[in-house]
């Protein structure tokens, strides 16, 4: 672990000691209205996620056909390229404010930014406007991830934490789903004509992100967080609300569990955040890496491309996209939905391990029956949706190890940077790589572009099952010693 001598004091001499009980009275929590609005007003991230990503996706074929935009496969690759762009540079600026300013300022401010981008996104005028604007818009995003991920950590229970986060990052399909279906209604020729479906899209995202603001108005810094700023009493006070308002529903509040003892600090170093990654928490950062890499380049070579294969191989009408992306974001949320529980009870290691393998393995073989043209546009959406019914919680689970498997002080730093290196690799490449095979017009070369992303996955799997940390139903104190705690005399 680092020591206090890694981490900038605040005024010279022995720093002060605190004692909490912050973290074990948030751990013995039953579960009550707090944590449903805590899942319905931050883990709705994930559904403005999906709900940009789907409607990228669905009005590809609309933004070809634009008089105004005319672009072609590869304009619409970069596009999508340009947001997983915005996402990276984003997380990684917004991770370190929300370490540094609070999780609450940062999931207000990153929202905000996004509902400014993909209302903009909606008046793109020619393709380097329309780079601008799904930019900007992934920046928000890409800010979003980080804040939230970082939030819902530190208030949900521990004995609940991995199925809570692999079931609000499932959301994303929700988000999917709707933009599938909003992307059928408005795309229709008979309504909207083809420069205005595609736009009228984007103003969906936009409307949703409002009423979101006014959700997360009632959610409080992390007790968690102010702890180690020095404001344990305000963290406290926090804390006893909570409380209050589980006892009012009539639940009874178990014994809390020792406290923590912790150093007064004020700042983290960058050295403190590399010796932390590197040295004390390596063979962590490798798994984080490995996990956040392979379902990166998974995903979005897929669903950023599915409309394309759907219309270049399938002749699907881009109209009539979205419908086939319906069961695919079904079988996305349902996975973690129902399988999600086994990674607080069989425990983290087996099920990433085999989640990340069986999604590689059956991509091999859907791979291979699409190159020889044994499939029809009906079929392979089938093949996808029970591909990712896997794929979707093996990538949750990515985000849940990054997020528990390093000390609270950089806890969104750390998810920046792997959010960062994981989409920046694998993100942005996929699209381009899957982008340049789909014009080529051979399913073969298709192929071995799905047996990349297979390639990926099942090394991850093996990463896992070297790495893996076993962080089942621990506090996240327990699991990474926050960097100012001390042992108790």
């Amino acid at each position: 672990m680092s020591s206090a001598a890694s981490l900038t004091s605040a005024p010279p001499g022995p720093p002060a000691l605190t004692e909490t009980d912050i973290p074990a009275r948030l751990d013995r929590l039953p579960w009550g209205r707090f944590h449903s609005l805590v899942v319905a007003a931050l883990g709705i991230t994930w559904v403005l996620d999906g709900l940009e990503v789907t409607l990228a996706g669905a009005v590809a074929g609309a933004m070809k056909e634009s008089p105004s935009l005319a672009l072609n496969n590869a304009q619409v690759s970069a596009a999508s390229s340009a947001y997983l762009i915005g996402c990276v540079l984003g997380g990684l600026f917004f991770g370190w404010l929300t370490d540094k300013l609070g999780r609450k300022k940062l999931f207000s401010i990153t929202l905000l930014v996004y509902l400014t981008a993909t209302a903009a996104t909606a008046f793109s005028w020619d393709f380097t406007s329309l780079l601008l604007f799904r930019f900007i818009t992934g920046a928000g995003i890409g800010g979003e991830y980080v804040a939230i991920n970082s939030t819902i950590q530190e208030l949900i229970p521990a004995r609940a934490r991995g199925w809570v986060t692999l079931v609000i990052n499932g959301s994303y399909w929700l988000g999917a789903a709707l933009g599938a279906i909003g992307a059928v209604v408005l795309l229709d020729p008979g309504l909207l004509g083809p420069d205005m479906g595609w736009r009228a899209s984007f103003f969906t995202g936009a409307v949703l992100g409002l009423f979101i603001l006014l959700l997360r108005r009632a959610i409080p810094e992390s007790p968690r967080w102010l702890m180690t700023h020095g404001r344990v009493p305000e963290g406290e006070a926090i804390v006893a609300r909570i409380e209050a308002g589980i006892q009012a529903q009539g639940l009874t509040l178990p014994p809390a569990g020792p406290p923590v003892r912790l150093r007064e600090l004020r700042t983290v170093s960058t050295a403190a955040v590399a010796r932390s990654l590197l040295r004390d928490y390596g063979r962590r950062t490798v798994l984080g890496l490995s996990l956040m890499t392979a379902q990166a380049f998974f995903y979005n070579a897929i669903f950023f491309t599915e409309a394309l294969v759907l219309t270049s191989f399938f002749d699907v009408p881009s109209s009539s996209v979205g419908w086939y992306i319906l069961p695919f974001a079904a079988g996305n949320f349902l996975g973690p939905l129902i399988i999600g529980r086994f990674f607080d009870t069989i425990g983290r290691v087996p099920m990433i391990a085999g989640t990340y393998a069986l999604s590689g393995v059956l991509l091999i073989g859907t791979g291979i029956l699409f190159q020889q043209g044994l499939l029809t546009a009906t079929t392979i959406t089938l093949a996808w949706s029970v591909i990712f019914f896997f794929a979707s919680a093996a990538a949750s689970s990515a985000y849940l190890t990054v997020s528990e498997c390093f000390p609270l002080e950089i806890r969104a730093v750390a998810i920046s940077l792997f959010f960062a290196f994981g989409t920046g690799l694998g993100g942005v490449c996929g699209p381009l790589v899957f982008g340049a095979l789909i014009d080529t017009g051979s399913r073969t070369n298709v192929l071995w572009g799905y047996v990349l992303g297979a390639g990926l996955m099942i090394a991850a799997a093996i990463a896992e099952l070297v790495l893996g940390v076993k962080a089942e139903g621990r506090s996240l104190e327990d699991v990474a010693a926050p960097l100012s705690s001390t042992p108790h005399s």
